[in-house]
């Protein structure tokens, strides 16, 4: 297995960046190469500091860099010698098995339809999440902001896509699906989300649990699949960063909440595309680009494009 990591992305590379693919070495098999996409002298600099051996990694020289406040479109089509493209470049040709970056997010989506496409017949491709339950098993969120306005047949492949990701990288073999929603009854809603509701109910690929309410977030009644469009997830999602923000900040000392720590899942894979692509968070240094070439890793050895277009 190969997974390219872009070391220029990300508000503290390429030193955090290359730490944390340090840090990861530890947790990779011997058939696992981490191949480091960037400029050679930084990361032969930064090495050279750590005391640790170039010949570990593999390098893959480049001269430009995506910067975090670049048009997405217009970077990746006029820097192709930047990490990102030349990391989609080699996944495109199977160079890779798994990229991830925390570099520009908009690059990164606009790089999946340059290269490796969105898997035919998948709507909308999705990012997903975990969210860590109160009885310690994991359940899967999305869509977390790729799609902030969705339609009801889109809300209904994520529950699908959603399905293939709990079975396949969270072991669970037959995933209960919910759809998000401001109540449990099947008449609460949108127009959208009540006929999505409709299809659900009746979709034979989709163990369908019914609508599920925040309050049922993070605790015991929470489904091991959360559907809802990119605007609610992108809520659920930054709100449970705050929970962690002020749990931190008072100093209090608990395991569970522990798992809300975001550095602690890493990145968000994008699900429903022709390849494994996982996209860090701007602000991650070392421990979470760690745990985001570990989560890239997973996805690869659950073959997860693979199963979802058997799926699909």
């Amino acid at each position: 297995m190969r997974i390219g990591l872009d070391v220029m992305g990300g508000d503290f590379a390429p030193d955090a960046i290359i730490e944390g693919a340090v840090d990861s070495l530890q947790h990779l098999s011997v058939n696992e190469r981490l191949v480091l996409i960037g400029n050679r002298d930084s990361i032969i600099r930064k090495l050279n500091e750590m005391e640790i051996d170039p010949s570990l990694f593999e390098i893959v020289h480049t001269t430009q860099v995506i910067e975090m406040g670049d048009h997405p479109a217009k970077a990746f089509s006029q820097k192709k010698d930047s990490s990102i493209a030349v990391g989609y470049g080699m996944l495109n040709s199977g160079d890779l098995d798994g990229f991830c970056s925390a570099g520009n997010t908009g690059a990164m989506l606009v790089g999946v339809s340059y290269t490796v496409n969105v898997i035919p017949g998948v709507l909308r491709p999705a990012l997903a999440t975990l969210l860590p339950c109160v009885d310690n098993r994991d359940s899967v969120i999305l869509d977390l902001g790729l799609s902030p306005d969705c339609k009801p047949e889109v809300l209904v492949q994520y529950g699908i896509l959603g399905s293939i990701y709990a079975k396949y990288v969270l072991g669970k073999e037959n995933p209960t699906v919910g759809l998000l929603n401001i109540g449990e009854e099947e008449s609460k809603g949108t127009p959208a989300v009540k006929a999505a509701y409709e299809l659900m109910k009746e979709h034979p690929g989709i163990n369908f649990a019914g609508n599920i309410e925040g309050n049922a977030l993070f605790r015991e009644k929470m489904t091991d699949v959360i559907v809802c469009d990119g605007f609610v997830g992108n809520v659920v999602l930054k709100l449970g960063e705050a929970f962690y923000e002020i749990y931190k900040g008072r100093n209090l000392k608990d395991s569970y909440f522990e798992r809300l720590d975001w550095e602690n899942i890493g990145g968000t894979p994008i699900i429903g595309i022709n390849a494994n692509v996982v996209i860090g968070h701007g602000i991650a240094k070392r421990k979470a680009i760690m745990n985001m070439v570990l989560q890239t890793r997973g996805v690869v050895h659950a073959n997860l494009a693979q199963k979802i277009k058997e799926a699909i």
